[in-house]
């Protein structure tokens, strides 16, 4: 119960930042407007980074909502909108990516981490890297691994989850904390800078970023 709770309160947080960046972005437009800077502004929502700053939301593609609500079950104590930040941010929705050091799918695990915690979510017969069902919901229960795994690391416990799922827990435990790597620092940064923007519960924002 303790666990769902702060998933609750980390949303309503999600909610309160998301209105103060609408307003945030509303009062910066007028402002520029009246400085005959649209111009300059136009360009410059034209970009990523633009997009970026005035908090465009990064859109879950439809076929993967009921499977990222149903998977992040496995770990209530860590939202889901956590754990659709990191699919956008690991692999970016595609299920057949492969990364330089060798991680796989859409939840960029590594051979040896997938032959320990891959699951056969959807029953097939077959824990299967490539399979999106199976790859999100193997993410989802590492992360619960992971969370047990830090409980006794000083820092924050999302960011120790989140560094472990990146660059191992045994690194989390030999800096007790987040490792000292340029990497992770940036990919606990980005998690949470996605989870404030991911539209998982409608289709109102089909303008939004697909990270």
């Amino acid at each position: 119960m303790g666990q769902g709770r702060d998933a609750d309160r980390y949303r309503q947080g999600i909610r309160r930042r998301r209105l103060m960046v609408t307003v945030v972005a509303g009062v910066t437009l007028v402002a520029l407007v009246g400085t005959a800077l649209a111009g300059a502004w136009s360009v410059f929502m034209g970009t990523s980074q633009g997009q970026r700053l005035t908090g465009s939301p990064i859109v879950v593609p439809d076929e993967l909502r009921p499977v990222l609500l149903k998977a992040s079950r496995r770990c209530d104590a860590v939202p889901v909108e956590i754990l659709a930040a990191q699919i956008a941010a690991e692999s970016h929705w595609d299920a057949d990516a492969v990364s330089s050091a060798g991680a796989r799918g859409m939840a960029q695990f590594m051979p040896e981490v997938w032959e320990q915690y891959g699951i056969d979510a959807d029953k097939d017969g077959s824990a299967d890297v490539w399979n999106p069902v199976d790859a999100i919901h193997s993410a989802a229960a590492l992360n619960c691994v992971n969370r047990r795994l830090v409980r006794d690391v000083p820092g924050n416990r999302l960011h120790n989850t989140l560094a472990a799922y990146n660059a191992g827990f045994g690194n989390v435990l030999k800096y007790e904390g987040i490792p000292p790597f340029p990497e992770t620092e940036a990919y606990i940064e980005r998690i949470m800078r996605y989870a404030e923007t991911i539209v998982l519960f409608d289709n109102a924002a089909d303008n939004g970023t697909r990270a």
